[in-house]
C-alpha cells in the first residue's frame, strides 16, 4: 500500500481543523494503519496532542513542517516515515499561495472543515473558489469535500453551504458535533476511536464518513465529481453569504 494524504485545510481559523486531524489519525491508528501527521501550523496543537499520547496506545508519527525562523529542529522531527501509509497534512489558517501549491502537488485529498457561523461559511465559500480557479484542484485530480464543524443545534445553518458545494459537485460529508467527547480526547491524546464505545459511540459514528471518504470506498468513488472541462467558470460565492445571512 502507497502512502495517501489527506490535507485538512480552511483559510479561515477557529474551524476545527486539528480536530479533525488529530481523530481521523485516530481512526487509522485503531486499526494498525501505520500514520503520519504533519502539522505545518505554528501553533502545534496536532503536535501537541501527540505529545499527550500514552505509550500504550498505537503510535502516531508527527512531522514539524511550519514555517519557524531561528530554530534548529533536528532532521527526524520533520521527516515522514517511509512506512507511513496514511499523512494528514493539519494545515495553518490563511497559507501563502506558495505554501498552498506546495501543499497541493503532495495531496490526494482535501478536508475542509467549516464552522457554524456566516462569516464561517462566507470564508469557506470563497477559499473553495481559490483552490478550483487558482489551486486548479481538479486538473490535479485531487478529490474535495466539506465537513460541518462544531455544530451546536440544529438550525439549518449549513444549508446554503451544502447546496453551494453541491452545485459543483463537492461531498459535503457529515456534521461534526460541538461536543464534550472530543475535548476530552483533545486533552488525553486519544481520538475518539480509541475511546470506549459506551463514552464516544455516537462520536465515533458521525465521524466514521469522513474516514471512509478518506480510504476512497465504493461510495465515495462514486460521488466523486467528474472531470471538469477545459476552462473552469469563476464561482460567485455572495450567494451563500446572503442566504446564510437570511437564515441567521
Amino acid at each position: 500500500m502507497g502512502m495517501n494524504t489527506t490535507l485538512v485545510i480552511n483559510a479561515k481559523g477557529g474551524v476545527g481543523k486539528t480536530t479533525i486531524t488529530t481523530n481521523l489519525a485516530s481512526f487509522f491508528a485503531s486499526r494498525n494503519i501505520h500514520t503520519t501527521i504533519a502539522d505545518y501550523d505554528p501553533q502545534s496543537s496536532s503536535l501537541n496532542w501527540l505529545g499527550l499520547r500514552s505509550p500504550e496506545v498505537t503510535k502516531i508519527h508527527g512531522a514539524d513542517l511550519a514555517p519557524r525562523h531561528g530554530t534548529g529542529l533536528s532532521a527526524s522531527r520533520r521527516q515522514i516515515p517511509r512506512e507511513t501509509q496514511q499523512l494528514i497534512i493539519d494545515a495553518p489558517a490563511g497559507p501563502s499561495r506558495l505554501l498552498l501549491q506546495d501543499l497541493l502537488a503532495r495531496t490526494q485529498s482535501i478536508l475542509i472543515p467549516v464552522g457554524p457561523s456566516t462569516i464561517d461559511i462566507h470564508a469557506t465559500a470563497n477559499f473553495i473558489k481559490e483552490l478550483l480557479l487558482i489551486g486548479k484542484v481538479r486538473f490535479r485530480n485531487i478529490r474535495l469535500a466539506v465537513i460541518a464543524n462544531r455544530v451546536r443545534t440544529t438550525r439549518p445553518v449549513y444549508e446554503p453551504l451544502e447546496r453551494f458545494v453541491g452545485s459543483l459537485g463537492i461531498s459535503f460529508i457529515t456534521r461534526v458535533s460541538d461536543s464534550d467527547v472530543y475535548v476530552d480526547a483533545a486533552e488525553t491524546g486519544v481520538g475518539v476511536f480509541e475511546m470506549p464505545a459506551d463514552k464516544a459511540g455516537a462520536a465515533q459514528r458521525e465521524f466514521q464518513p469522513i474516514a471512509q471518504w478518506v480510504l476512497g470506498d465504493a461510495e465515495a468513488a462514486a460521488a466523486a465529481p467528474p472531470a471538469p472541462a477545459p476552462v473552469e467558470p469563476v464561482y460567485d460565492a455572495s450567494n451563500v453569504v446572503q442566504l446564510a445571512a437570511a437564515r441567521a
